[in-house]
């Protein structure tokens, strides 16, 4: 039998087991330059979400644009009178709400089954240059907050010269990187994974 001393008004000094104490998980806030990145077989993106915890996805732009078309004048042979009051408007149809409208990709990203993953989209026009890098920084910085915690990471495209949008989002995630202290993790693209 061991002695365990008393310590006036604590009672017994009775050394107790160590709880593990649980690591903080590790907070993402990701970039990318369409959705693409995070829904193609194989993504190297969508592998480093489902390897961490919670992530932020920041989408720059939602899709492909489509090439530039040059519109052709529009001629009627006949003039045509329209009454404002013909013309529709969403509330006549039943049911339409604008926020119900949904090109597809929450219910891709939701087939993932990635349960921390928060996507959100900026929805940049055209293609992205050095001029959509100051929107891109405001956007992640949101994402980022004020102070952020330790655990949290920048994850970005790995660079490539050749490609303009790529090349924006890198520079406004190295942008976060320093200004934040924030580590910087980078996942293949597109044209530097193979699909079989």
């Amino acid at each position: 039998m061991v002695a365990v001393p008393e310590v006036e008004g604590l009672g017994r000094l009775v050394q107790r087991r160590a709880e593990p104490v649980p690591a903080p998980r590790r907070r993402l806030v990701a970039v990318a330059v369409s959705p693409m990145e995070l829904l193609r077989p194989e993504s190297d993106l969508a592998r480093i979400i489902g390897e961490s915890g919670r992530v932020d996805l920041l989408i720059a732009r939602d899709d492909a644009p489509p090439p530039a078309e040059v519109p052709g004048p529009l001629v009627s042979p006949e003039v045509v009178w329209v009454d404002p009051d013909d013309l529709d408007e969403d509330e006549d149809y039943p049911g339409f709400d604008e926020d119900d409208e949904d090109d597809g990709v929450a219910a891709a990203v939701a087939a993932l089954d990635l349960p921390d993953l928060r996507v959100h989209r900026l929805g940049l026009p055209g293609r992205l240059g050095p001029d959509a890098a100051d929107m891109l920084v405001a956007a992640l910085s949101e994402l980022v907050g004020f102070d952020p915690e330790p655990g949290v990471y920048c994850v970005s495209p790995a660079p490539a010269p050749g490609d303009p949008e790529r090349s924006a989002v890198v520079a406004a995630a190295q942008r976060i990187g320093r200004a934040y202290g924030v580590p910087m993790l980078r996942y293949k693209s597109l044209e530097l994974s193979v699909v079989d």
